[in-house]
């Protein structure tokens, strides 16, 4: 339900919450254990030297009502003794629901110029997508494909991200474990 601001706008209604805010569309069971805010830490190899990192990671899934949930993910490398080095990789997107059965679509934007769209399917607390399509802006570094794996145990969400700079050579990048919080 939106709320009027000062100004006769209305405020966004996203919740993470199931326990307040709209109810969540029933198209959305296969991802409802999603819905939430994450956080926790990762262990992360760039895909062209594999060079090591640890990173710091919060994500969301929200919903106001519709069929999709909104995403956002903000990452922070870390020095080797934990604390903050820099802000790093920032990407927000949608997952919704596909037209078959436990099928799943996920389009994500970043902020160094990619965008992306999934397919993958959802299963018992499991959830995995591969891109399909990749596009980017000119000053954005070429990716040719990734893959995401994404798993839920008891409070905590893990997942695996694997990225192509050339089709179909896929190397580990991301792994974390998160919290909710």
């Amino acid at each position: 339900m939106l709320q009027p601001s000062g100004s006769g706008v209305p405020e966004p209604a996203d919740s993470t919450d199931l326990r307040s805010g709209p109810e969540i569309n029933q198209a959305l069971l296969a991802v409802l254990p999603l819905v939430g805010r994450w956080s926790g830490f990762g262990n992360g190899a760039k895909p062209a030297t594999g060079e090591e990192f640890r990173y710091a990671q919060r994500v969301s899934f929200a919903h106001d009502g519709r069929p999709f949930l909104s995403y956002e993910s903000r990452t922070w490398l870390l020095n080797p003794d934990g604390s903050v080095l820099r802000a790093a990789f920032r990407e927000n997107g949608f997952l919704r629901m596909g037209a078959g059965a436990d099928e799943l679509e996920l389009v994500l934007a970043t902020a160094v110029g990619i965008v992306e769209v999934f397919t993958g399917v959802a299963g018992d607390s499991r959830w995995e997508l591969a891109s399909i399509g990749v596009g980017f802006t000119r000053s954005a570094k070429q990716v040719a494909g990734e893959r995401r794996l994404y798993a839920l145990t008891g409070d905590q969400l893990g997942y695996a991200q694997e990225l192509a700079l050339t089709a179909g050579d896929y190397h580990p990048h991301l792994n974390a474990t998160l919290t909710r919080d």
